[in-house]
Protein backbone atom coordinates (compact mmCIF):
# COMPACT_ATOMS: atom_id res chain seq x y z
CA UNK A 1 0.00 0.00 0.00
CA UNK A 2 1.29 3.26 -0.82
CA UNK A 3 0.33 6.52 0.85
CA UNK A 4 0.60 10.15 -0.70
CA UNK A 5 3.10 13.02 1.33
CA UNK A 6 1.51 14.38 3.09
CA UNK A 7 -1.01 11.80 3.64
CA UNK A 8 -3.94 13.81 4.68
CA UNK A 9 -7.05 14.67 3.59
CA UNK A 10 -10.43 16.27 5.27
CA UNK A 11 -12.18 16.07 1.75
CA UNK A 12 -16.14 14.76 3.17
CA UNK A 13 -17.73 14.64 -0.40
CA UNK A 14 -20.32 12.17 -0.59
CA UNK A 15 -20.04 11.52 3.17
CA UNK A 16 -23.43 11.90 5.16
CA UNK A 17 -23.16 13.10 8.91
CA UNK A 18 -25.41 13.36 11.46
CA UNK A 19 -24.76 15.38 14.41
CA UNK A 20 -26.90 15.40 17.37
CA UNK A 21 -27.05 18.85 19.57
CA UNK A 22 -26.93 21.01 16.81
CA UNK A 23 -29.37 23.70 17.07
CA UNK A 24 -26.39 25.65 19.09
CA UNK A 25 -23.40 25.67 20.84
CA UNK A 26 -20.26 23.29 19.77
CA UNK A 27 -22.95 21.27 17.92
CA UNK A 28 -24.07 24.15 15.61
CA UNK A 29 -20.33 24.60 15.30
CA UNK A 30 -19.92 20.77 14.03
CA UNK A 31 -21.97 21.09 11.79
CA UNK A 32 -21.62 23.98 9.86
CA UNK A 33 -17.65 22.25 9.74
CA UNK A 34 -18.59 18.93 8.44
CA UNK A 35 -20.73 20.61 5.64
CA UNK A 36 -18.09 23.02 4.56
CA UNK A 37 -16.27 20.28 4.34
CA UNK A 38 -18.57 18.31 1.27
CA UNK A 39 -20.45 16.21 3.84
CA UNK A 40 -24.15 16.01 3.37
CA UNK A 41 -25.89 17.20 7.25
CA UNK A 42 -28.25 15.67 9.21
CA UNK A 43 -29.27 18.17 11.76
CA UNK A 44 -30.90 16.88 14.85
CA UNK A 45 -32.40 18.50 18.10
CA UNK A 46 -35.56 19.07 19.89
CA UNK A 47 -35.95 22.84 18.85
CA UNK A 48 -37.27 22.36 15.39
CA UNK A 49 -37.31 26.05 14.03
CA UNK A 50 -33.53 26.53 15.13
CA UNK A 51 -32.56 23.37 13.21
CA UNK A 52 -34.28 25.30 10.27
CA UNK A 53 -31.85 28.40 10.52
CA UNK A 54 -28.71 26.40 11.07
CA UNK A 55 -29.77 24.46 7.72
CA UNK A 56 -30.42 27.90 5.89
CA UNK A 57 -26.90 29.28 6.83
CA UNK A 58 -25.13 26.36 5.79
CA UNK A 59 -26.90 26.20 2.70
CA UNK A 60 -26.51 29.75 1.71
CA UNK A 61 -22.96 28.95 2.09
CA UNK A 62 -23.12 26.81 -0.78
CA UNK A 63 -23.79 23.43 1.56
CA UNK A 64 -26.23 20.57 2.18
CA UNK A 65 -27.70 20.14 5.24
CA UNK A 66 -31.19 18.72 6.28
CA UNK A 67 -32.93 19.48 9.95
CA UNK A 68 -34.48 16.42 11.84
CA UNK A 69 -36.74 16.74 15.09
CA UNK A 70 -34.83 14.67 17.70
CA UNK A 71 -35.34 14.24 21.08
CA UNK A 72 -32.36 11.89 22.26
CA UNK A 73 -34.21 10.49 25.27
CA UNK A 74 -36.67 8.57 22.74
CA UNK A 75 -35.40 5.74 21.92
CA UNK A 76 -37.57 5.01 19.07
CA UNK A 77 -36.90 8.29 17.83
CA UNK A 78 -33.02 7.59 17.59
CA UNK A 79 -33.74 4.45 15.82
CA UNK A 80 -36.11 6.21 13.54
CA UNK A 81 -34.13 9.32 12.57
CA UNK A 82 -31.26 6.82 11.30
CA UNK A 83 -33.61 5.87 8.93
CA UNK A 84 -35.37 9.20 7.82
CA UNK A 85 -31.47 10.70 7.05
CA UNK A 86 -30.74 7.69 5.10
CA UNK A 87 -33.98 8.18 2.74
CA UNK A 88 -33.14 11.38 2.80
CA UNK A 89 -29.66 11.82 2.15
CA UNK A 90 -27.85 8.15 1.61
CA UNK A 91 -26.60 6.73 4.70
CA UNK A 92 -24.91 7.72 7.62
CA UNK A 93 -21.34 7.41 7.33
CA UNK A 94 -20.52 10.11 9.68
CA UNK A 95 -22.06 10.47 13.35
CA UNK A 96 -21.72 13.00 16.35
CA UNK A 97 -22.64 12.66 19.17
CA UNK A 98 -22.88 15.87 21.17
CA UNK A 99 -26.00 16.54 22.61
CA UNK A 100 -26.07 16.58 26.29
CA UNK A 101 -26.87 18.08 29.23
CA UNK A 102 -25.40 19.55 32.75
CA UNK A 103 -26.22 18.88 36.07
CA UNK A 104 -26.29 21.50 39.12
CA UNK A 105 -26.78 20.01 42.03
CA UNK A 106 -25.46 17.58 44.66
CA UNK A 107 -25.23 14.15 44.24
CA UNK A 108 -28.01 13.79 47.14
CA UNK A 109 -29.87 16.20 46.33
CA UNK A 110 -31.05 15.51 42.16
CA UNK A 111 -34.62 13.72 41.95
CA UNK A 112 -34.65 10.49 39.80
CA UNK A 113 -35.99 12.45 37.25
CA UNK A 114 -33.32 14.36 36.65
CA UNK A 115 -31.11 11.60 37.07
CA UNK A 116 -32.78 9.73 34.46
CA UNK A 117 -32.45 12.64 32.05
CA UNK A 118 -28.94 13.22 32.64
CA UNK A 119 -28.64 9.42 31.93
CA UNK A 120 -30.81 9.25 28.97
CA UNK A 121 -29.37 12.29 27.42
CA UNK A 122 -26.06 11.94 28.11
CA UNK A 123 -25.20 8.06 28.01
CA UNK A 124 -28.46 6.00 26.70
CA UNK A 125 -29.22 7.99 23.58
CA UNK A 126 -25.28 8.03 22.56
CA UNK A 127 -25.08 4.52 22.96
CA UNK A 128 -28.46 3.25 20.77
CA UNK A 129 -27.74 5.99 18.01
CA UNK A 130 -24.26 4.59 17.89
CA UNK A 131 -25.43 1.10 17.54
CA UNK A 132 -28.14 1.63 14.99
CA UNK A 133 -25.64 3.60 12.90
CA UNK A 134 -23.42 1.33 13.23
CA UNK A 135 -26.01 -1.89 12.29
CA UNK A 136 -27.35 0.11 9.16
CA UNK A 137 -23.56 0.43 8.27
CA UNK A 138 -22.58 -3.23 8.64
CA UNK A 139 -25.80 -4.12 6.10
CA UNK A 140 -24.53 -1.75 3.97
CA UNK A 141 -20.64 -2.53 4.34
CA UNK A 142 -19.61 0.53 4.16
CA UNK A 143 -16.94 2.47 6.58
CA UNK A 144 -17.68 4.68 8.90
CA UNK A 145 -16.42 7.60 11.61
CA UNK A 146 -17.81 8.37 14.93
CA UNK A 147 -17.26 10.84 17.45
CA UNK A 148 -18.54 11.16 21.00
CA UNK A 149 -18.28 14.21 22.87
CA UNK A 150 -17.18 13.75 26.22
CA UNK A 151 -15.58 16.27 28.46
CA UNK A 152 -12.47 17.56 30.43
CA UNK A 153 -14.54 17.21 33.35
CA UNK A 154 -14.88 13.33 33.10
CA UNK A 155 -11.32 13.38 34.17
CA UNK A 156 -11.06 16.29 36.47
CA UNK A 157 -14.49 16.51 38.77
CA UNK A 158 -14.06 19.78 40.53
CA UNK A 159 -16.67 19.82 43.13
CA UNK A 160 -19.28 22.24 42.02
CA UNK A 161 -22.27 20.23 41.39
CA UNK A 162 -21.96 18.05 38.83
CA UNK A 163 -20.77 14.43 39.81
CA UNK A 164 -23.31 12.76 37.21
CA UNK A 165 -22.19 15.29 34.74
CA UNK A 166 -18.39 13.93 35.06
CA UNK A 167 -19.63 10.11 34.95
CA UNK A 168 -21.36 10.53 32.46
CA UNK A 169 -18.66 11.52 30.54
CA UNK A 170 -16.21 9.26 31.37
CA UNK A 171 -18.47 6.81 30.78
CA UNK A 172 -18.28 8.27 27.20
CA UNK A 173 -14.89 7.34 27.01
CA UNK A 174 -15.37 3.88 27.85
CA UNK A 175 -17.74 3.58 25.46
CA UNK A 176 -15.59 4.48 22.35
CA UNK A 177 -13.07 2.30 23.42
CA UNK A 178 -15.39 -0.52 24.21
CA UNK A 179 -17.29 -0.30 20.39
CA UNK A 180 -14.00 0.93 18.50
CA UNK A 181 -12.54 -2.72 19.52
CA UNK A 182 -16.37 -4.57 18.71
CA UNK A 183 -16.70 -2.74 15.31
CA UNK A 184 -12.94 -2.16 13.99
CA UNK A 185 -13.45 -5.38 11.82
CA UNK A 186 -15.83 -3.21 10.00
CA UNK A 187 -14.11 -0.38 9.54
CA UNK A 188 -15.80 1.47 11.56
CA UNK A 189 -13.35 4.22 13.68
CA UNK A 190 -14.88 5.45 17.15
CA UNK A 191 -12.91 7.98 18.98
CA UNK A 192 -14.02 10.73 21.33
CA UNK A 193 -12.93 14.39 21.55
CA UNK A 194 -13.00 16.07 25.78
CA UNK A 195 -13.62 19.54 25.25
CA UNK A 196 -12.37 21.72 28.21
CA UNK A 197 -14.17 25.07 28.90
CA UNK A 198 -15.65 26.39 25.79
CA UNK A 199 -17.85 29.10 25.10
CA UNK A 200 -21.33 28.14 24.84
CA UNK A 201 -25.30 28.17 26.13
CA UNK A 202 -24.10 25.57 28.31
CA UNK A 203 -21.06 27.51 29.64
CA UNK A 204 -22.92 30.57 29.70
CA UNK A 205 -25.05 29.04 32.49
CA UNK A 206 -22.36 27.30 34.65
CA UNK A 207 -20.70 30.95 34.51
CA UNK A 208 -23.86 32.61 35.73
CA UNK A 209 -23.73 29.80 38.52
CA UNK A 210 -20.34 29.81 39.42
CA UNK A 211 -18.57 32.89 38.65
CA UNK A 212 -15.48 33.66 35.84
CA UNK A 213 -13.88 30.37 35.89
CA UNK A 214 -11.29 31.36 34.02
CA UNK A 215 -9.30 33.34 36.69
CA UNK A 216 -8.33 29.79 37.38
CA UNK A 217 -7.22 28.46 34.09
CA UNK A 218 -3.36 28.53 32.70
CA UNK A 219 -4.20 30.78 30.09
CA UNK A 220 -7.18 32.42 31.59
CA UNK A 221 -9.44 32.33 28.85
CA UNK A 222 -12.65 29.77 27.50
CA UNK A 223 -12.15 28.35 24.09
CA UNK A 224 -13.52 29.18 20.69
CA UNK A 225 -15.52 26.61 19.08
CA UNK A 226 -14.12 27.08 16.14
CA UNK A 227 -10.34 26.12 17.92
CA UNK A 228 -12.66 22.09 17.81
CA UNK A 229 -12.41 22.18 14.09
CA UNK A 230 -9.70 20.62 13.26
CA UNK A 231 -9.56 17.86 15.67
CA UNK A 232 -13.00 17.08 14.75
CA UNK A 233 -11.99 16.82 11.05
CA UNK A 234 -9.33 15.02 11.31
CA UNK A 235 -11.21 12.22 13.26
CA UNK A 236 -14.44 11.98 10.53
CA UNK A 237 -11.80 12.10 7.73
CA UNK A 238 -9.33 10.03 5.64
CA UNK A 239 -6.95 10.98 7.47
CA UNK A 240 -7.45 8.99 10.85
CA UNK A 241 -8.04 5.74 9.42
CA UNK A 242 -5.52 4.28 11.98
CA UNK A 243 -6.51 6.01 14.88
CA UNK A 244 -9.62 4.70 16.58
CA UNK A 245 -10.78 3.74 20.43
CA UNK A 246 -8.99 6.76 21.58
CA UNK A 247 -9.78 10.68 22.99
CA UNK A 248 -8.38 13.74 22.07
CA UNK A 249 -8.54 16.47 25.05
CA UNK A 250 -9.00 19.79 23.88
CA UNK A 251 -8.72 21.93 27.06
CA UNK A 252 -6.16 24.73 26.56
CA UNK A 253 -4.00 22.83 29.65
CA UNK A 254 -7.48 24.36 31.71
CA UNK A 255 -7.71 20.68 33.90
CA UNK A 256 -4.10 19.67 34.24
CA UNK A 257 -3.17 19.94 37.63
Amino acid sequence: MSFPTPNFSIDLAGQTALVTGASSGLGRRFAKTLAAAGAKVALTARRAEKLEEVAREIRAAGGTAEPFQLDVTDADQLIGVVGAVEAKLGPVTILVNNAGVPDAQRATKMSVELIDTLLDTNLRGPYILSCEVARRLMEHKLPGRMVNISSAGAFDYGGNGAALYSITKAAIIRMTEALAVEWARFNINVNAIAPGAFASEMMDGMLDRLGDITKGFPRQRLGDPAQLDSTLLFLVSPSSEFVTGTYVRVDDAQHHR
